[in-house]
Protein backbone atom coordinates (compact mmCIF):
# COMPACT_ATOMS: atom_id res chain seq x y z
CA UNK A 1 0.00 0.00 0.00
CA UNK A 2 1.50 2.95 -1.22
CA UNK A 3 1.55 5.12 -3.57
CA UNK A 4 3.12 7.31 -6.21
CA UNK A 5 6.74 5.34 -7.07
CA UNK A 6 7.60 4.89 -10.50
CA UNK A 7 6.44 7.14 -13.37
CA UNK A 8 6.82 7.24 -16.98
CA UNK A 9 9.29 10.11 -18.36
CA UNK A 10 6.28 10.72 -20.31
CA UNK A 11 4.15 12.10 -17.68
CA UNK A 12 7.44 13.93 -16.41
CA UNK A 13 7.36 15.90 -19.60
CA UNK A 14 3.21 16.37 -18.80
CA UNK A 15 3.42 17.43 -15.40
CA UNK A 16 5.61 19.91 -15.45
CA UNK A 17 3.77 21.74 -18.34
CA UNK A 18 2.95 25.04 -17.38
CA UNK A 19 -0.04 25.12 -19.99
CA UNK A 20 -3.57 24.06 -18.91
CA UNK A 21 -5.30 21.45 -21.38
CA UNK A 22 -7.26 22.71 -24.24
CA UNK A 23 -11.07 21.32 -25.05
CA UNK A 24 -12.04 23.76 -27.26
CA UNK A 25 -11.87 21.92 -30.59
CA UNK A 26 -10.40 18.25 -30.06
CA UNK A 27 -10.74 16.44 -26.56
CA UNK A 28 -8.59 13.87 -27.60
CA UNK A 29 -5.25 15.76 -28.76
CA UNK A 30 -3.91 16.27 -25.60
CA UNK A 31 -4.39 12.16 -24.99
CA UNK A 32 -1.56 10.19 -23.96
CA UNK A 33 -0.68 6.69 -22.06
CA UNK A 34 2.42 4.71 -20.21
CA UNK A 35 2.36 1.86 -18.43
CA UNK A 36 5.51 0.18 -16.84
CA UNK A 37 6.49 -2.60 -14.29
CA UNK A 38 7.85 -2.24 -11.19
CA UNK A 39 10.15 -4.76 -8.83
CA UNK A 40 9.63 -3.28 -5.18
CA UNK A 41 11.52 -3.89 -2.10
CA UNK A 42 10.13 -2.87 0.94
CA UNK A 43 12.16 -2.78 4.54
CA UNK A 44 10.73 -1.06 7.78
CA UNK A 45 7.50 0.25 6.58
CA UNK A 46 4.62 0.36 9.11
CA UNK A 47 1.89 -1.33 7.68
CA UNK A 48 -0.04 -2.80 10.34
CA UNK A 49 -0.14 -6.34 11.41
CA UNK A 50 3.72 -6.50 10.82
CA UNK A 51 3.56 -6.32 7.56
CA UNK A 52 6.49 -4.44 7.23
CA UNK A 53 9.51 -6.84 4.19
CA UNK A 54 8.33 -7.82 0.63
CA UNK A 55 9.65 -8.19 -2.33
CA UNK A 56 6.70 -7.60 -4.87
CA UNK A 57 5.53 -6.74 -8.52
CA UNK A 58 4.15 -3.96 -8.98
CA UNK A 59 1.70 -3.20 -12.45
CA UNK A 60 1.58 0.77 -12.38
CA UNK A 61 0.02 3.13 -15.58
CA UNK A 62 -1.67 6.25 -16.12
CA UNK A 63 -2.79 8.66 -19.26
CA UNK A 64 -5.22 10.94 -20.69
CA UNK A 65 -8.57 10.12 -22.52
CA UNK A 66 -10.28 13.16 -23.35
CA UNK A 67 -11.56 14.06 -20.38
CA UNK A 68 -10.78 11.27 -18.57
CA UNK A 69 -7.21 11.80 -16.54
CA UNK A 70 -6.57 8.17 -14.97
CA UNK A 71 -3.64 6.66 -12.70
CA UNK A 72 -3.45 3.12 -11.16
CA UNK A 73 -1.34 0.61 -9.73
CA UNK A 74 -1.60 -3.13 -8.72
CA UNK A 75 0.86 -4.43 -6.50
CA UNK A 76 1.45 -8.57 -6.04
CA UNK A 77 2.79 -9.20 -3.15
CA UNK A 78 5.63 -12.19 -1.73
CA UNK A 79 6.73 -12.16 -5.47
CA UNK A 80 9.49 -14.83 -4.43
CA UNK A 81 7.04 -17.35 -1.96
CA UNK A 82 9.29 -17.15 0.68
CA UNK A 83 9.12 -17.30 4.12
CA UNK A 84 11.05 -14.44 4.85
CA UNK A 85 8.26 -12.29 3.37
CA UNK A 86 6.00 -10.65 5.98
CA UNK A 87 3.21 -11.03 3.46
CA UNK A 88 3.64 -14.75 2.62
CA UNK A 89 0.58 -16.88 3.58
CA UNK A 90 -0.92 -13.24 3.65
CA UNK A 91 -3.28 -10.88 1.49
CA UNK A 92 -2.01 -11.40 -1.92
CA UNK A 93 -2.70 -8.25 -3.80
CA UNK A 94 -3.72 -4.02 -3.21
CA UNK A 95 -5.38 -2.09 -5.84
CA UNK A 96 -5.34 1.49 -6.21
CA UNK A 97 -8.12 3.00 -9.04
CA UNK A 98 -8.07 6.66 -9.33
CA UNK A 99 -9.91 7.96 -12.38
CA UNK A 100 -10.58 11.74 -12.64
CA UNK A 101 -13.12 13.41 -14.92
CA UNK A 102 -12.04 16.76 -16.04
CA UNK A 103 -15.28 19.50 -15.64
CA UNK A 104 -13.08 21.76 -17.71
CA UNK A 105 -13.64 18.81 -20.51
CA UNK A 106 -16.75 18.47 -19.64
CA UNK A 107 -18.20 22.27 -19.94
CA UNK A 108 -15.79 22.51 -23.10
CA UNK A 109 -14.49 25.94 -20.87
CA UNK A 110 -11.31 26.71 -19.11
CA UNK A 111 -12.07 26.91 -15.56
CA UNK A 112 -8.64 27.88 -14.88
CA UNK A 113 -8.41 30.18 -11.55
CA UNK A 114 -4.69 31.76 -10.82
CA UNK A 115 -1.99 28.46 -10.14
CA UNK A 116 -5.27 26.36 -10.41
CA UNK A 117 -5.43 24.52 -13.99
CA UNK A 118 -7.90 22.34 -14.61
CA UNK A 119 -10.86 21.30 -11.94
CA UNK A 120 -11.65 17.40 -11.98
CA UNK A 121 -14.65 15.02 -10.55
CA UNK A 122 -12.32 13.26 -8.54
CA UNK A 123 -13.01 9.34 -7.90
CA UNK A 124 -10.89 6.64 -6.12
CA UNK A 125 -10.94 3.10 -5.09
CA UNK A 126 -8.45 1.04 -2.57
CA UNK A 127 -9.22 -2.65 -2.49
CA UNK A 128 -7.37 -5.86 -1.22
CA UNK A 129 -7.76 -9.37 -1.22
CA UNK A 130 -8.82 -9.76 2.31
CA UNK A 131 -11.65 -8.20 2.29
CA UNK A 132 -10.80 -4.43 2.05
CA UNK A 133 -12.54 -1.97 -0.30
CA UNK A 134 -12.55 1.65 0.19
CA UNK A 135 -14.10 4.04 -2.32
CA UNK A 136 -13.50 8.02 -2.60
CA UNK A 137 -15.34 11.00 -4.37
CA UNK A 138 -14.46 14.15 -4.23
CA UNK A 139 -13.01 17.35 -6.26
CA UNK A 140 -9.75 17.15 -7.84
CA UNK A 141 -7.36 20.04 -9.62
CA UNK A 142 -4.54 20.19 -11.06
CA UNK A 143 -1.89 23.34 -9.82
CA UNK A 144 1.12 24.84 -10.18
CA UNK A 145 3.38 25.21 -7.45
CA UNK A 146 6.98 26.73 -7.85
CA UNK A 147 9.47 24.68 -8.58
CA UNK A 148 7.86 21.56 -8.66
CA UNK A 149 5.53 22.78 -11.44
CA UNK A 150 2.40 21.15 -11.84
CA UNK A 151 1.01 19.37 -8.40
CA UNK A 152 -2.77 17.03 -8.32
CA UNK A 153 -4.59 17.97 -5.45
CA UNK A 154 -7.49 16.02 -5.02
CA UNK A 155 -10.35 15.99 -1.41
CA UNK A 156 -12.54 13.52 -1.30
CA UNK A 157 -15.63 11.70 1.16
CA UNK A 158 -14.17 8.47 2.24
CA UNK A 159 -16.82 5.37 1.72
CA UNK A 160 -16.52 1.73 3.29
CA UNK A 161 -17.83 -0.94 1.30
CA UNK A 162 -15.69 -3.35 2.92
CA UNK A 163 -13.52 -3.42 6.01
CA UNK A 164 -13.04 -7.14 7.49
CA UNK A 165 -16.35 -7.19 8.44
CA UNK A 166 -16.65 -4.16 10.66
CA UNK A 167 -19.33 -2.07 11.64
CA UNK A 168 -17.90 0.47 9.62
CA UNK A 169 -18.71 -1.16 6.27
CA UNK A 170 -22.03 0.91 4.29
CA UNK A 171 -20.49 4.07 6.12
CA UNK A 172 -19.01 7.13 5.06
CA UNK A 173 -16.33 7.57 7.41
CA UNK A 174 -14.17 11.02 6.99
CA UNK A 175 -12.15 12.56 4.50
CA UNK A 176 -8.79 12.45 2.22
CA UNK A 177 -6.58 15.32 1.32
CA UNK A 178 -3.63 13.54 -1.49
CA UNK A 179 -1.40 15.44 -3.30
CA UNK A 180 1.43 14.34 -5.98
CA UNK A 181 4.19 15.63 -7.72
CA UNK A 182 6.77 14.37 -9.93
CA UNK A 183 10.06 16.89 -10.64
CA UNK A 184 12.56 16.26 -13.04
CA UNK A 185 15.99 18.32 -11.29
CA UNK A 186 19.05 16.78 -12.92
CA UNK A 187 19.10 15.94 -16.54
CA UNK A 188 22.26 14.26 -18.04
CA UNK A 189 23.63 14.66 -21.49
CA UNK A 190 22.62 11.49 -22.63
CA UNK A 191 19.01 12.74 -21.86
CA UNK A 192 18.42 10.87 -18.88
CA UNK A 193 17.40 12.30 -15.93
CA UNK A 194 16.86 12.45 -11.96
CA UNK A 195 13.52 13.20 -10.66
CA UNK A 196 11.95 13.88 -6.91
CA UNK A 197 8.65 12.22 -7.27
CA UNK A 198 6.06 11.84 -4.52
CA UNK A 199 2.43 12.09 -2.40
CA UNK A 200 0.69 13.08 0.37
CA UNK A 201 -2.59 10.72 1.64
CA UNK A 202 -4.11 12.11 5.06
CA UNK A 203 -7.03 10.94 5.93
CA UNK A 204 -8.66 12.82 9.11
CA UNK A 205 -12.11 12.71 10.30
CA UNK A 206 -12.76 9.50 10.71
CA UNK A 207 -14.83 7.35 13.40
CA UNK A 208 -12.06 6.25 16.01
CA UNK A 209 -15.09 5.05 18.64
CA UNK A 210 -16.23 2.04 17.19
CA UNK A 211 -12.97 -0.18 17.98
CA UNK A 212 -10.10 0.09 20.37
CA UNK A 213 -7.15 0.79 18.79
CA UNK A 214 -8.78 3.47 16.16
CA UNK A 215 -7.26 6.80 15.59
CA UNK A 216 -9.38 9.09 13.64
CA UNK A 217 -6.65 10.18 11.05
CA UNK A 218 -3.53 8.36 8.80
CA UNK A 219 -0.69 9.58 7.24
CA UNK A 220 1.21 8.36 4.38
CA UNK A 221 4.01 11.10 2.53
CA UNK A 222 6.46 9.37 0.29
CA UNK A 223 9.31 10.85 -0.91
CA UNK A 224 11.38 9.11 -4.09
CA UNK A 225 14.80 10.29 -5.52
CA UNK A 226 14.68 8.60 -8.71
CA UNK A 227 17.01 8.26 -11.74
CA UNK A 228 14.80 7.83 -15.43
CA UNK A 229 15.75 7.00 -19.04
CA UNK A 230 13.68 5.95 -21.91
CA UNK A 231 12.90 2.33 -20.57
CA UNK A 232 14.47 1.98 -16.82
CA UNK A 233 14.41 3.55 -13.65
CA UNK A 234 15.82 2.84 -10.66
CA UNK A 235 15.11 4.93 -7.04
CA UNK A 236 14.44 4.50 -3.39
CA UNK A 237 12.24 6.44 -1.23
CA UNK A 238 11.44 7.45 2.29
CA UNK A 239 7.97 7.02 3.19
CA UNK A 240 6.64 9.05 6.44
CA UNK A 241 3.42 7.33 8.55
CA UNK A 242 1.60 8.10 11.11
CA UNK A 243 -1.48 6.04 12.60
CA UNK A 244 -1.18 4.52 8.93
CA UNK A 245 -4.77 3.42 7.53
CA UNK A 246 -6.47 4.18 10.69
CA UNK A 247 -4.40 2.30 13.47
CA UNK A 248 -3.21 3.73 16.33
CA UNK A 249 0.61 3.65 16.90
CA UNK A 250 1.65 1.46 19.90
CA UNK A 251 -2.02 0.01 20.66
CA UNK A 252 -3.54 -3.41 20.23
CA UNK A 253 -5.96 -4.14 17.28
CA UNK A 254 -7.29 -7.13 15.62
CA UNK A 255 -5.46 -9.62 17.93
CA UNK A 256 -1.85 -8.58 17.03
CA UNK A 257 -0.04 -6.59 19.82
CA UNK A 258 1.45 -3.28 19.93
CA UNK A 259 0.77 -2.04 16.30
CA UNK A 260 3.28 -0.30 14.83
CA UNK A 261 1.96 2.25 12.73
CA UNK A 262 4.04 5.68 12.82
CA UNK A 263 7.34 6.02 11.76
CA UNK A 264 9.55 5.94 8.81
CA UNK A 265 10.20 3.29 5.90
CA UNK A 266 12.21 2.23 2.46
CA UNK A 267 11.77 1.54 -0.73
CA UNK A 268 13.72 0.16 -3.51
CA UNK A 269 12.69 -0.13 -6.96
CA UNK A 270 13.79 -1.07 -10.29
CA UNK A 271 11.27 0.04 -13.18
CA UNK A 272 10.73 -1.79 -16.84
CA UNK A 273 8.52 1.04 -18.76
CA UNK A 274 6.37 -0.06 -21.73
Amino acid sequence: MKKFLGLAALLAAVSTSAMAVDYSDDIHKNDYKWFQFNVMKSKGNKIPFGNQDDTYLEMEFGGRSGIVDLYGYWDLFDLSNSGSSDRHDGDNFFLKFNPRFSLDGMTKKDLAIGPVQEWYVATQIEAGDGGLWTNFIGIGTDVQVPWFGKMGLNVYARHIQEDYGSEREGDWDGFRVSTNWFKPFYFFENGTFVAYQGYVDYDFGMDDDFADGRSSHSLQWFNGIYWHSDRYAVGYGLKVYDDFTGISDGEDFGGYENQETSGVGHYFAVTYKF
